[in-house]
């Protein structure tokens, strides 16, 4: 399999990675979810991929599309589009597929994903995270991870302007 087909195996739409969620199931692995913008890959984007992935055996990372980013962060965001965000995130090693999703809150496919861990930075409590009471009820577990001081997309895009 050559690097281009490495990324793509990795590159779902909802419905093919419900069929890999399935599978996964089928061999007892434990599923992990999070989901975030990711836009400008840094040490802590990686850092908090490598630990959310120790907490399961694949890790699923829902990105936010091109417009449900600017939504969220302002029209000068994503600083990279949702194509080169896809293809820098199935790169990294500790992530086991990534798919695009566009609404305001990921509720309806943690719903349809039913992972067994979900988990979101440390900059929200359990009770604030999206889907923590699908989880918890399901007997799932909910963390959040604490960031990598000194790294986040907002203080590079700050250091780039002021360059």
């Amino acid at each position: 399999m050559n690097h281009r087909q490495r990324l793509q195996h990795k590159i779902h739409n909802l419905d093919s990675l419900l069929e890999l969620v399935k599978s996964w199931r089928s061999n007892n692995k434990k599923v992990v979810f999070t989901n975030g913008c990711f836009d400008l890959l840094h040490p802590g984007h990686v850092d908090y991929l490598n630990k959310a992935a120790d907490l399961g055996d694949e890790l699923i990372v829902a990105l936010n599309t091109d417009v449900s980013v600017a939504k969220i962060k302002g029209i000068h965001r994503p600083i990279q589009d949702e194509n080169a965000r896809l293809m820098i995130i199935a790169s990294l090693e500790c992530v086991s597929a990534v798919f695009l999703f566009n609404e305001d809150t990921p509720i309806e496919v943690i719903r349809e994903i039913k992972p067994d861990v979900l988990v979101k930075g440390a900059d929200y409590t359990i009770g604030n995270i999206v889907g923590s009471d699908f989880i918890l009820q399901r007997g799932g577990v909910v963390k959040t991870i604490d960031f990598l001081d000194g790294y986040s997309t907002s203080l590079i895009e700050k250091k780039i302007k002021n360059a």
